[in-house]
């Protein structure tokens, strides 16, 4: 893609997109829970399940939709994303029961934290061949930041409507953006999978498919650190009042530290996205489960006052520092041709681990009988990621190892 101002619009419509998968996301629906629980007379408990249910049936399903990309394009598939997610969140409005609430956490877990996503990052990493990691880096900043905020206009909504009217609003806002934004897209991007074709029509070498990519250790480096990424961070996030809390934070305290982790995450998507147009992708890895690593040791130590800010600010640099790299990594070492495919499997392990880490953090302080064992225990797991990412080498594709 030639001149700046195409290139602003591509990152602008991925940024706008990826802001709009906000009620799909844990911090989007997370402002649901306690009113869900006082409306359906259900327990949080039944609530938690419900959404495990519904995070991992919605990310069987991203793999599939990882291809239809390759196949229909972003543009084909924005729109019906976009109509599919407006009809999920309307179809909330009505839910009376558990199982009506597990099927709608399944429809905006899969379309909208999964599909939408997915189509956002395809969008920018087809469209743009300059400076990628930096377009792709920017774009995940204006998503990051805009679904952080989302939940503050969507908990007043609700406060001074009710749960039903908040999901419908939503509802229009995401068919009157999304829908949109899909007619504006260009028919093709800068690359489309097609079969006999041996290297991508953007210039990236030979075509990967999914079953070479995932034949290789890198693939799987990535998406080990996307997996263990998700569930901690996810964990932390989902009880963070009570982690905090237990350190002597008090509740107003523990909720206002998602504001240092916002600003770091923010400046480490757009610092590690420019960064992987000039180094390796696969050290953002390292730098980003070294960074989650530091976040979980600090625990400990951590008290009301500047050391529960530095906490904030080292967990959110790791998560931002993630975001930054991971779509990036996967264009530069397996090319656009089947980038679709390729993340979907990637981005479905992400969005599944989320669904454990709040109750394997749960069920660690109830053995544990405290916060910091289970957490520091979890430490291990980036740390070992962190130290294979260093080892691991570049993936050369089958037709060039002979």
């Amino acid at each position: 893609m030639r001149g700046w101002l195409p290139w602003v619009a591509v990152i602008a419509a991925g940024g706008v997109l990826s802001v709009m998968s906000a009620p799909g996301q844990t911090a989007g629906l997370s402002v649901f829970t306690d009113p869900l629980i006082r409306e359906l007379g259900i327990s949080r408990t039944e609530v938690s399940t419900s959404y495990l249910i519904g995070t991992l049936l919605g990310a069987c399903v991203l793999p599939l939709t990882g291809r239809a990309l390759d196949r229909w394009g972003v543009r084909r598939m924005t729109i019906i994303i976009g109509i599919a997610f407006a009809v999920f969140l309307a179809a909330l409005s009505f839910v009376a029961g558990i199982v009506g609430l597990t099927a709608g956490f399944v429809g905006v877990r899969m379309v909208g934290q999964g599909a939408l996503s997915l189509a956002a990052t395809t969008l920018v990493a087809r469209s743009i061949t300059n400076r990628r990691g930096l377009a792709l880096g920017i774009a995940s900043g204006i998503g990051s930041g805009g679904i952080s905020l989302v939940p503050v206009f969507v908990e007043t909504l609700i406060a001074g409507t009710d749960i039903h009217v908040a999901w419908r609003v939503e509802a229009v806002v995401v068919a009157a953006v999304v829908v949109p934004i899909g007619f504006l897209l260009p028919r093709r991007t800068a690359t489309t999978a097609q079969s006999g074709t041996s290297a991508s029509a953007a210039g990236d070498g030979p075509v990967w498919t999914l079953r070479e990519a995932a034949s290789t250790g890198m693939f799987w480096i990535i998406a080990a650190g996307l997996a263990v990424s998700g569930m901690l961070s996810t964990a932390l996030a989902f009880h963070q009042v009570a982690v905090l809390g237990e350190q002597g934070l008090t509740p107003a305290e523990a909720a206002a530290n998602f504001l240092p982790q916002t600003v770091t995450g923010i400046a480490a998507t757009l610092i590690t996205g420019a960064l992987s147009d000039r180094i390796p992708p696969k050290y953002g890895v390292t730098i980003a489960m070294t960074t989650l690593t530091g976040a979980l040791l600090l625990l400990p130590v951590v008290h009301p006052g500047w050391t529960a800010i530095l906490y904030g600010l080292v967990l959110g640099a790791a998560g931002g520092a993630l975001r930054g790299i991971e779509a990036a990594a996967y264009v530069r070492y397996y090319g656009t041709a089947n980038i679709g495919v390729i993340r979907g499997v990637a981005t479905g392990t992400n969005l599944a681990s989320t669904a454990f880490g709040p109750l394997l953090l749960a069920l660690g302080h109830d053995v544990a009988g405290n916060y910091i064992t289970p957490v520091l225990l979890f430490a291990v797991l980036p740390a070992v990621v962190a130290v294979v990412s260093v080892f691991a080498r570049a993936p050369r594709h089958p037709s060039l190892r002979h």
